[in-house]
């Protein structure tokens, strides 16, 4: 039996052309900046992106919390969205490693933070008080992006007031793509941007950091402080190549199965959440377990929650999501 996994768009396995451009990448070491593979990958992105400088690291965790760590010192705080992957899902890094203090505020419907429930967190500036330094958003927030009149807003918010301002890019390229813009037009408002490249675009690992060669240089002597410095890395880097080259426009069928799947589900008179990219939310309640039990039988891999997320990737088909939307018919008779 197939497995037809929804859980994340992380299970992604690399495709038979990114695998060759695996096996052919010229190596170096990259501890030394000798990875030619390594250095192409940055240089491309932080050029598409419209920075100065790019870090190749393992993992988005380490991006974000590097891009934390070089934004801010010990004692220093960040505003950040209380379901924002940087706060809730990252084992507190930040607060663990780099002792910044986390400020976190609810996010709005569209994913976005109140810029001025934001002003009237930032710390009067008094040694009562940790240092407000920077302001953390995320594009997509579950699966919503946002406005780029909400970016404009937010940078003429920080400057204003002093901050800097990240941008968790785990998925950026899902909010470019359903924008209709390049992503220079969403990262053009930040001050250092992470991306993430094993997700929707498919690689097996990696993410990339962005920003002024000044504040990459910081992060660089941090991703060796952290352990994340790595050797022959353009096998792996040239994984994210190809996916940047390859891998952006196909989003939009990711897109257009989680806007089928919810339409499906709303038909069987599920509660779904609005679909806007690759994300679908179900309102499952206390069936989850057993709809989870259920779906596994049927060769479906899910989540198990209340409010169940699944995720559309290159992965699953059309037809694979037919039979989940059969499953989900048959469950909601049982």
């Amino acid at each position: 039996m197939t497995v037809i996994d929804l859980r994340s768009d992380t299970v992604t396995q690399p495709t038979h052309g990114m695998r060759a451009a695996m096996a052919q990448a010229p190596l170096g070491d990259d501890v030394y900046g000798e990875d030619p593979t390594v250095n192409r990958l940055e240089g491309w992105l932080a050029d598409r992106l419209g920075f100065a400088a790019a870090l190749f690291v393992p993992t988005g965790t380490m991006s974000n919390l590097l891009g934390l760590m070089a934004h801010c010192e010990r004692g220093d705080e960040y505003i950040v969205g209380q379901q924002a992957h940087t706060y809730k899902y990252e084992g507190g890094g930040a607060a663990v490693l780099g002792s910044i203090q986390p400020q976190p505020l609810e996010n709005r419907a569209d994913g976005s933070l109140d810029l001025d429930q934001v002003l009237q967190t930032i710390k009067p500036d008094d040694f009562h008080f940790a240092r407000t330094r920077l302001l953390a958003l995320e594009n997509t927030m579950q699966g919503k992006v946002l406005p780029l009149s909400y970016l404009a807003a937010a940078r003429a918010f920080t400057q204003q007031h002093g901050l800097a301002l990240h941008l968790d890019g785990a998925r950026l390229y899902n909010a470019a793509v359903k924008l209709g813009v390049d992503a220079r037009e969403i990262t053009q408002h930040f001050d250092s941007v992470s991306v993430c490249l094993s997700k929707g675009l498919g690689a097996p690992i990696g993410s990339v950091l962005c920003g002024s060669q000044a504040f990459i240089d910081k992060a660089r002597r941090l991703r060796k402080m952290v352990g994340g410095g790595m050797r022959q890395a353009g096998m792996l880097a040239a994984a994210g190549l190809y996916a940047l080259e390859h891998q952006v426009e196909r989003l939009a069928d990711d897109h257009a199965n989680a806007a089928f799947l919810g339409s499906a589900l709303t038909e069987l008179g599920y509660s779904v959440e609005p679909v806007q990219t690759n994300m679908v939310y179900v309102h499952i309640g206390d069936r989850a377990q057993a709809l989870k039990a259920f779906c596994a039988e049927r060769g479906i891999t899910l989540s198990a929650a209340p409010r169940l997320r699944m995720i559309t990737h290159l992965d699953v088909s059309r037809q694979q999501l037919e039979t989940v939307i059969t499953a989900f018919a048959d469950f909601s008779r049982t």
